[in-house]
């Protein structure tokens, strides 16, 4: 099984888990995440972005102090800002925070339902689930020098003939080469890769 495919199932059992919507970031690097998935309501998702509230979100904030799961309602840091309030009336009103990795990888999750509290099996569940997907989604370590010298020459302006020519091989040697570092960086694109694989220290 490929692992996009891996991830689509898993976050198909995530959504099932939680039917006002999750939010799952996955490794967590300079306070960008490599992934992010979420299907809260989107009338909220803007209102969260538009007001900044990443900075101030309780669960957030409790998913870098700790690992672990916790509800909503048993989160220790105060909400000072009023957020988790403000998530209830979209239909968000109960919800389990997940938080896994190490610090410098760290994955935090959100789910939310609006009829109970989740139960202790639920919330077992979902977080064995975000674990998998933690670990799914590793980033790589390191990459080839084959594909350092690509993406460095992409990332310089080169277009596919000129690097082609600059590393002494064939354009669809380069293309092979651009692919096997998109796959390897989980990347959609070339830039995408080019991006992750600085943010990684990698290039």
């Amino acid at each position: 099984m490929s692992i996009k495919l891996g991830i689509e199932l898993e976050l198909h059992q995530l959504s099932l888990l939680a039917p006002a919507g999750y939010f799952v970031g996955l490794h967590i690097r300079f306070t960008s995440p490599l992934m992010t998935f979420q299907t809260y309501d989107q009338g909220w998702a803007d209102r969260y972005t538009e007001q900044g509230y990443a900075m101030r979100d309780p669960m957030i904030a409790w998913g870098f102090s700790t690992t672990g799961s916790v509800r909503w309602s048993a989160i220790p840091v105060p909400d000072t800002f009023g957020i988790m309030r403000e998530a209830a009336s979209y239909g968000m009103v109960y919800g389990v925070a997940i938080a896994c990795g190490p610090l410098s990888s760290r994955t935090i999750a959100g789910t939310a339902r609006s009829d109970r509290e989740y139960t202790d099996q639920e919330i077992a569940r979902i977080e064995a689930l975000i674990n998998r997907l933690h670990n799914a989604t590793q980033p790589p370590e390191s990459l080839t020098d084959a594909q350092v010298e690509a993406l460095r020459l992409i990332a310089a302006g080169e277009r596919h003939t000129g690097a082609a020519a600059k590393l002494g091989i064939s354009e669809s040697a380069l293309k092979a080469r651009l692919n096997s570092a998109r796959m390897r960086l989980m990347a959609r694109t070339t830039a995408e890769a080019i991006q992750r694989a600085k943010d990684y220290r990698l290039i």
